[in-house]
């Protein structure tokens, strides 16, 4: 990973130097590369060359997605959110201070949507079109090293129905700017192992690929130490190495390590794994990963062991985005999405369907998610990608197919270099419903059996042969294999008994089964060697039992985690709803039912929904106690516990067991006031909530997610906001139109409801609330000053949060 997360070195680095004038005194420096670049949006002749005029063009920080600043338009394609896609250009000038005139000067893209184009000082460096895969350019030879440098990137996203879910459009992800000595650690040169893993004892495997840039041989030492989590050095060890001119050498270190504190979901334990290079004493390069110990394996019949304990795997699927910042998404955010969905029992992660930013690899090492890494959601042929509305219409087939004959082996290959040394990662997965039935491939025995993802009906002649998908998955396995042998590789199939026939499922090391549960224990029966889990299921209880029930089965994947932009509905849709978490980051009805299910501390939850035609409307469910006076309601209740007992204005409405359905309903007449409902375990009360009928909106009320803010460093704040009556109630149905001011070195940066509905400018600092809240992203400058941040609406009163530097807490005024 190429990044110093060191704040000292940092506040350092920005007293010495500006973004346009470089320095930095170390062996090997890594600096990112995010501000002060320009865009213009549409192709431009000439915008490669140096002598081009970009005065006019728009002033830009990175990480930058300039779909999302809109307009929706329904010309545009539901699958991408209705949101414009196009041509982009960006151009970033800098100095090089005198200090690297000397050594070789990279620069690195974490993720560029898509088909993005390079240059330096009018010097082509190389195209590369997939846009979730990260990649690197040396500048060293073409760079003016007493003057200025111009990078210019071309974005070409004009084929915006090219995904069936948004992906935004730009430079999106961090770039980093990297300099070395001419013999240097390669990019993702550092891999990591541990071939025995125990409570007593590991031992780990270190292959390093030096670089000699030089003409002439070097000689050189490579040396890796182990850091604790105390800080305290563990183990050393070191080889020589001989490395010719211009050409690579591999160093393969070894050691052992005593007790070791084990990595899990439970205590994500992690090591620092420093590797140095030397040469004639001199230190020429160091490279730092966060390493774990941790054995995983999968059996056909135990389901799936960590650290020799078997373990279910509680999992869910998500996507790049986040509503109202794109794809363009502050560490910030994913932290606050995580610690929710930690908190409602998930430890695991399916990361749908492509490699996703470098640090959100980092933030499930740290919080102990495991991670499914994947890479692909087409391959050869395109898939359907819906204009008019989620299987409405005539679908498009732009994508990522046309390049994959090209560029697919290096693609896999790279998205396993960049992220084989995370503890967290246990699975690689080639590709996400690729055999979907005659989306693109067929077969005869789609004429008959159960097929319930299907395209078309039956068999349909002229369509790609399903054999392809075999042929395809054996070439894709080895390209994984050969970069990392120490996991499983797997796939998620949406056609399996189409995959059946012509063998897909064998060619992998364990094979997910998309929305098809049903097929299990017939599968597990015809195929006893096949190791089977559920890479993707819906929220109902049978998908979860599915797993709870059967040993053999080791894990469940919701779709999703979080909503996410596109996939939508028809117009005015621009959004899918399919999460325990809206787009605004709230939890929904859905999140604690999957609470109640997946973790053991007591929790309980009470939604209702109002009863039509006699039917149980679930779907429509509020956690909030406003009806009408003798209105006839369901209130539902998710909890762990043994019973549960409602009660409204004191008097009870009985006492129910909860079972194994982790769900109890009662129905009753709505009369204002205190609706409370007590969880019980062992016939004592474990928990218990409640609901409070509001009156008329009065005020808003916020808080975020920070207490202070580190003056030395740009940083997200996420303010909550909410709606209140005059007693401080939530008013759960309030859409007042929110406005947001910002006093002081800070920005509003986006403003999120969670509705899919809506089509407000997501770059306004308006925005109306929905379900009573809202959610405003605001992102400090890295300045000392104060940032008052002033919430207000037409006819409530208004909040003022106050956010302070030097770890002052955060106060309200």
């Amino acid at each position: 990973m190429i990044r110093n997360k060191n704040t000292s070195f940092w506040f350092s680095f920005i007293l010495l130097c500006s973004a346009t004038n470089l320095s930095a005194q170390q062996t090997r420096a890594t600096f990112l590369f995010n501000d002060d670049w320009k865009f213009h949006k549409e192709d431009v002749v000439n915008a490669e060359q140096p002598f081009f005029n970009d005065a006019s063009w728009k002033k830009v920080d990175l990480p930058h997605d300039w779909s999302i600043e809109g307009p929706f338009a329904d010309n545009w394609a539901s699958a991408t959110a209705y949101l414009p896609a196009g041509i982009g250009w960006y151009r970033k000038t800098f100095t090089l201070h005198k200090d690297f005139r000397s050594k070789n000067i990279f620069l690195y893209f974490d993720g560029v949507y898509k088909n993005s184009e390079v240059w330096i000082n009018g010097h082509y460096l190389g195209k590369r079109p997939n846009g979730f895969i990260p990649f690197q350019y040396e500048l060293t030879s073409f760079l003016n090293k007493s003057g200025n440098n111009i990078i210019a990137v071309k974005v070409d996203h004009s084929q915006f129905a090219d995904s069936r879910w948004y992906t935004g459009s730009g430079i999106y992800r961090n770039v980093y700017l990297v300099a070395t000595e001419p013999v240097h650690i390669d990019l993702w040169g550092v891999y990591f192992t541990t071939p025995q893993v125990s409570l007593e004892k590991a031992t780990a495997n270190i292959e390093v690929t030096v670089v000699n840039q030089t003409n002439t041989n070097a000689m050189a030492t490579v040396k890796a130490h182990l850091i604790n989590g105390k800080g305290e050095r563990v183990v050393t060890t070191q080889q020589q190495l001989s490395v010719k001119a211009e050409a690579k050498s591999l160093a393969k270190l070894f050691f052992n390590v005593n007790g070791p504190a084990l990595w899990s979901t439970d205590n994500p334990e992690l090591f620092t794994l420093v590797v140095t290079l030397t040469q004639k004493g001199k230190k020429m390069d160091s490279v730092t990963h966060k390493v774990g110990f941790r054995s995983i394996k999968f059996d056909k019949d135990k389901g799936f062991l960590l650290n020799g304990r078997n373990m279910k795997i509680k999992g869910v699927c998500i996507h790049d985005d986040a509503g109202a910042l794109g794809v363009a998404v502050p560490e910030e955010v994913w932290v606050r999405r995580l610690k929710l969905l930690k908190e409602a029992g998930c430890n695991s992660l399916r990361m749908s369907h492509n490699p996703h930013a470098d640090y959100l690899y980092d933030l499930a090492d740290r919080m102990g998610f495991l991670v499914m890494d994947e890479a692909f959601d087409e391959w050869e042929e395109g898939k359907n990608k819906w204009i008019k509305g989620w299987n409405v219409g005539k679908p498009g087939s732009d994508g990522y197919h046309s390049d994959f004959k090209e560029w697919a082996d290096r693609d896999v290959q790279d998205m396993v270099l960049r992220n084989r040394n995370h503890p967290s990662i246990f699975l690689w997965s080639i590709g996400n419903e690729i055999d979907y039935p005659n989306d693109p491939y067929t077969h005869e025995i789609l004429n008959t059996g159960r097929n319930p993802q299907i395209y078309g009906r039956g068999y349909t002649p002229g369509k790609p042969d399903a054999k392809r998908l075999t042929e395809i998955a054996k070439q894709l396995v080895a390209d994984v294999k050969k970069i990392d042998a120490t996991r499983p590789v797997t796939a998620a199939l949406a056609g399996v008994v189409m995959s059946n026939e012509v063998g897909y499922p064998g060619v992998l090391d364990v094979v997910g089964y998309n929305y098809q549960e049903f097929r299990y224990k017939e599968d597990h029966e015809k195929y006893p060697d096949r190791i089977i889990y559920g890479s993707e299921n819906g929220m109902a209880l049978s998908a979860w039992k599915a797993v709870e029930e059967n040993d053999y089965i080791s894990a469940e994947y919701l779709w999703t985690g979080v909503d996410y932009l596109g996939e939508a509905r028809s117009w005015p849709a621009r959004s899918n709803m399919a999460g325990l978490i809206d787009l605004a980051g709230f939890p929904k009805p859905s999140y604690y039912f999957r609470q109640s299910l997946w973790t053991e501390k007591p929790m309980i939850f009470i939604g209702i929904s109002a009863i039509t035609n006699a039917n149980n409307n679930r779907r429509n469910m509020a956690a909030s106690w406003k009806y009408r006076d003798g209105d006839s309601v369901l209130v539902t209740c998710f909890s762990n516990c043994d019973e549960a007992e409602l009660l409204l204005n004191g008097l009870s409405l009985g006492k129910k067991q909860l079972a194994n359905e982790k769900m109890i309903i009662w129905r009753t007449i709505y009369h204002q006031g205190i609706l409370l409902v007590k969880g019980y375990k062992n016939a004592i009360e474990a928990v218990h909530s409640s609901l409070q009928t509001f009156s008329e909106a009065y005020a808003i009320e916020a808080k975020t997610d920070i207490v202070s803010f580190d003056p030395s460093k740009k940083q997200v704040a996420q303010v909550e906001i909410s709606i209140v009556d005059k007693t401080g109630i939530p008013v759960a149905n309030a859409d007042n139109e929110i406005s947001i001011t910002i006093e002081g070195p800070a920005e509003l940066i986006g403003l999120e409801s969670g509705n899919a509905l809506s089509h407000e400018d997501y770059k306004s600092n308006q925005r109306k609330a929905f379900n009573g809240k809202l959610l405003a992203y605001v992102l400090t400058k890295g300045e000392k000053e104060n940032v008052k941040i002033v919430i207000s609406a037409e006819g409530l009163k208004t909040e003022t949060v106050l956010l302070k530097n030097q770890y002052n807490r955060v106060s309200k005024s």
